[in-house]
């Protein structure tokens, strides 16, 4: 439920180590800001920092570095044999987990507005961010580079997007945007380095030219040897892995090596790599070898074996796997205690944990105990016979869990929007209906956590009527608590969202949800009653 963004900005500086770290220590001290990676280059004069953060966290946090560079980098004596035009030359924000790319947009237009009005400097923006075709890519926004940037910004097609349109000798201009995530992946290949270079035209989106395109898109790349590995390799950026995937770019070097009668030994990964895209690649090769994985950490383990991601230096997913690095243990403060502490934290004087946290761990455990029912049939020999129906269900339930289990704390946070809006100021009218159109939203916002949980919840039922159709009648009991677990789960969140709807002044919402929350809390009315039937029947 998290959202991370990632924020990559590259400054204009590569050697003088206190201005490096000065700007690491920025990044550092920014709450909610973590700092994955500082990579400094000699002969680029130039250091890429990587950080991650919710979206306003990193917004503070560019903006604190960014600050640091204002006081400490002067382009008017940098030299680098890397393209740039500012001291933060570019500041691009990456959506990771739980962020639309629309949302990094905004945060890019916010940095943007903010930087330029707080430091005085030219902001342009780039890639889904761009406010016109032309000035779209970084490499149309920077040409000339520093040193034609004052004759340029009198060009009024270059007239920045916030900012100054005067030249600022010190700073430049900064290109700011949002992107998709690039992965750095090497296919290794027990060949030549011409043969690696081969397999890369061809797959590669530019391909050989204009009229020799390559096989896959948003892929960057090229074939090299590597003296350290003794192994030659299809190494390649993939710039958006939602379009061309690391198991497809895999499937495929392997398909040009056979055709050249190459063998391939593995791959890498360089740098960090998005949960999401080793989850696509343990989907796929579940899926291409009929398999049955559930948990998480067998998913990543299938990834990391089918694609060989240990073949060349250790992959460890605590450390390659954003999610994992940034992970706040602390998050989970009601999920993680105990049952005996959670049941005690709800019955202290405290109005939170309440109904909400209670009603997503019921249905939770619902879901659960239909999971366990299931999986106590999968596998067993005297149960071979409903084999597929088994293997159909357990996913659906197993991830209804994994869903459930966070909205326990979800809910005690659901009205942090709503009451930092109580805290606004209302001296005047204007200020009042400001601080009324926030209130709105964070109460529609907190409804959004216990319909999340009927939804989740809901997503259970088919499953759990197989499994008391074809599970193992021995774990009857603990079906028949599930489904009244869950039915009292999904029940108590449709009574959270109706008593949060008191407040709300948009009418089409507030029928629109309740008719939705309605229509699902019949349901499970309904299926519960469905899967005590069938275990009756049996």
């Amino acid at each position: 439920m998290k959202k991370i963004v990632e924020c990559v900005p590259n400054f204009s500086e590569g050697n003088n180590r206190e201005v490096i770290d000065a700007i690491s220590r920025a990044i550092k001290k920014t709450p909610g800001c973590k700092l994955l990676d500082v990579d400094p280059g000699k002969s680029t004069n130039r250091t890429v920092y990587t950080f991650v953060g919710d979206p306003d966290a990193v917004v503070q946090g560019a903006l604190n570095c960014a600050r640091v560079a204002k006081e400490k980098i002067d382009m008017r004596i940098h030299k680098g044999a890397h393209p740039r035009m500012g001291a933060m030359d570019v500041c691009p924000f990456i959506p990771v987990a739980n962020v639309s790319m629309d949302e990094c947009v905004e945060v890019a237009r916010t940095f943007g507005k903010r930087a330029a009005g707080e430091l005085g400097i030219p902001v342009f923006l780039y890639e889904a961010a761009a406010t016109a075709d032309y000035r779209r890519k970084l490499p149309q926004i920077r040409e000339g580079e520093y040193e034609g940037l004052a004759d340029r910004l009198q060009d009024p097609r270059w007239k920045p997007d916030f900012g100054p349109d005067a030249f600022v000798p010190q700073w430049g201009a900064t290109v700011t945007g949002a992107r998709s995530f690039l992965i750095a992946y090497n296919v290794n290949i027990l060949g030549t380095r011409h043969q690696a270079h081969r397999i890369a035209l061809n797959l590669r989106e530019a391909g050989r030219g204009p009229d020799q395109p390559g096989r896959l898109k948003a892929v960057k790349g090229m074939g090299w040897f590597v003296d350290e590995y003794n192994l030659a390799q299809v190494t390649v950026n993939l710039t958006d892995y939602r379009v061309t995937p690391i198991h497809t770019l895999y499937e495929a070097v392997k398909e040009e090596a056979d055709i050249l009668n190459v063998g391939l030994a593995g791959s890498e990964i360089v740098g960090l790599i998005p949960l999401d895209s080793i989850l696509m690649a343990a989907e796929y090769y579940i899926e291409k070898e009929n398999l049955l994985i559930v948990d998480e950490d067998q998913k990543v383990r299938l990834a990391v074996e089918r694609l060989g991601l240990n073949s060349v230096a250790p992959f460890d997913p605590q450390e390659k796997i954003i999610e994992y690095r940034v992970a706040d243990e602390g998050t989970a403060k009601l999920a993680g205690m105990s049952v005996r502490a959670f049941i005690e934290e709800v019955a202290s004087r405290s109005p939170a944990p309440g109904g909400g946290s209670v009603s997503a761990a019921l249905a939770a455990m619902g879901a659960g105990l239909g999971s366990m029912a299931a999986k106590l049939t999968y596998g067993v020999r005297k149960f071979e016979s409903v084999d597929t129906q088994i293997r159909k269900a357990i996913p659906p339930l197993h991830d209804a869990v994994a869903g459930l289990i966070p909205m326990i704390d979800a809910d005690t946070t659901a009205f942090k929007d709503y009451m930092e809006a109580l805290r606004l100021p209302k001296d005047t009218e204007a200020e009042q209906i400001v601080r009324t159109e926030q209130m709105q939203a964070g109460l529609k916002k907190a409804i959004e956590v216990p319909m999340l949980t009927i939804k989740m919840a809901d997503g259970a039922w088919d499953a759990l009527c197989e499994v008391a159709r074809f599970g193992n009648i021995a774990s009857r009991s603990d079906m028949e608590v599930g489904a009244r677990a869950l039915e009292t789960g999904i029940w108590g969140a449709y009574k959270n969202v109706k008593i949060n709807m008191t407040d709300i002044t948009d009418e089409e919402f507030k029928t629109r949800i309740i008719k939705e929350a309605e229509a699902m809390m019949d349901r499970a009315t309904r299926k519960c009653a469905e899967v005590l039937g069938i275990l009756k029947s049996r």
